[in-house]
């Protein structure tokens, strides 16, 4: 069932039953691990210990690493089964889940539509209920994209706040770990499992009285879909009937551009490094040139402008200094004026332009009446990845034409907790998908 989806890689089935039947066992001598026996998903950038970890590609199908990554090793310390491997695009590189040796990933609301990318499956498995939980890594905007577009929630934390070892990296400034799931509460639990951080108990509130909220439309309401837009200011208003104070701000002119130029100079710098990194330090049995040279055609003809040093278009390395000490310096600044000038706890806009567009348009396609790459769908997610803070996105209902919608709330740096918190209260009332036909 769901493999039309193409959500998976690997699904190891004898080796789930096994765990399940442990967990059984552990269950009936007390263990009290608060995922015993819960059945996870993968994005198949983390390695995991005796299951192929394929980073997306061709060259790696027949890698089983001997260890996990750090928040694999959370998870199952917690009892938590790994289910699978999610598929994604390859190396992480795209926003679409279009992967060409594994297929495309499909969205479950429909499946003449995309996923989202890079962490495709997992926001695909999610939607589909095959688990309630998904791991994924978000460098521009690939868990929350994923999250938007297939309808359920999204959680990107605060940079550097989960582990990262024993996951393949872009970009050492922008990457992050995080989870995709059906609601607020269980990106929470696993937040708290992973980080170990000291429980904090949720308000228990469900209104939103005495909260601010903030939302630009001068930076994410100026290309959007009518239908998008239209969606946001009823939930804008919702959310002010559920008790919630909202104010306009504005990040100041050039923020969207200032915002996209410095993050893809810092991330399509850094690619080449943090992989050939990764490759040796984890024994992975491929070079970084073996994986450029198995690329498919388009990809590895990106690489060769803008991520190999001989490209044309590659980022010298004053520029890169530059919009890693200068421009991501002046995005952070900006934000912290608004959180801090308007007094506002988080920031509110569409995580994406428009809906999930359709497979077969998925590199061109319009919005509002102006074609656009599929760089376009992290529009509005780049920011926050520059600023490093933490954001989550929310699914608030479905567009004209049956697909999902989120709101994304971005917090303070470092403000995580406090954001799950007001995320599930906003999830209450702006109400939650269910399941797809």
């Amino acid at each position: 069932m769901h493999s039309d989806l193409n959500a998976f890689i690997t699904i190891d089935e004898a080796a789930a039953l096994a765990a399940a039947r442990d967990a059984d066992k552990a269950r009936a001598a007390g263990s009290t691990a608060p995922l015993l026996g819960v059945p996870l998903a993968v994005k198949d950038s983390y390695l995991t210990q005796g299951l192929h970890t394929t980073l997306g590609v061709r060259n790696l199908e027949g890698f089983v690493p001997d260890e996990d990554a750090d928040v694999v090793g959370a998870i199952k310390d917690a009892g938590s089964i790994v289910f699978g491997k999610n598929n994604l695009v390859e190396l992480s590189y795209g926003l679409t889940g279009n992967n060409s040796p594994y297929g495309q990933v499909k969205n479950p609301h429909n499946r003449d539509h995309i996923s989202g990318g890079s962490s495709s499956g997992s926001g695909a498995s999610v939607a589909a209920r095959i688990v309630p939980a998904a791991l994924g890594g978000d460098t521009v905007g690939s868990i929350r994209v994923p999250a938007s577009l297939c309808g359920v929630v999204g959680f990107k934390p605060t940079t550097g706040r989960w582990p990262r070892n024993g996951v393949a990296p872009i970009s050492h400034t922008l990457d992050t770990t995080g989870v995709l799931a059906r609601n607020v509460e269980d990106c929470a639990l696993i937040d708290h499992i992973v980080t170990k951080a000291e429980a904090t108990a949720p308000s228990g509130r469900s209104d939103l009285k005495g909260v601010r909220f903030a939302y630009a439309p001068r930076q994410y309401l100026d290309l959007v879909e009518p239908d998008i837009e239209a969606h946001f200011k009823e939930t804008v208003r919702r959310l002010r009937d559920a008790g919630a104070e909202i104010v306009e701000v504005d990040l100041g002119e050039g923020f969207s551009s200032l915002a996209e130029t410095a993050t893809w100079n810092i991330f399509f710098h850094e690619t080449m490094e943090a992989l050939s990194d990764f490759l040796r330090r984890h024994n992975v049995p491929a070079t970084f040139d073996e994986i450029y040279n198995g690329l498919k055609p388009g990809l590895k003809e990106a690489w060769a402008q803008v991520v190999l040093p001989s490209g044309p278009g590659y980022v010298s390395a004053d520029t890169y200094e530059a919009a890693l000490t200068v421009d991501r310096s002046e995005i952070q600044r900006r934000f912290h004026e608004a959180f801090s000038g308007s007094g506002t706890e988080a920031l509110l806009f569409p995580t994406t332009p428009c809906t999930a567009p359709m497979i077969e348009h998925q590199s061109k396609f319009l919005i509002a009446g102006q074609e656009v790459s599929d760089l376009a769908l992290a529009r509005h997610t780049v920011p926050t990845s520059a600023a490093g803070l933490p954001g989550i996105s929310i699914p608030t209902g479905l567009s004209t034409n049956g697909l999902p919608i989120g709101l994304e709330m971005d917090g303070a740096h470092g403000r995580d907790r406090r954001l799950l918190d007001l995320a599930r209260r906003v999830e209450a009332a702006a109400g939650a998908l269910s399941s797809p036909v």
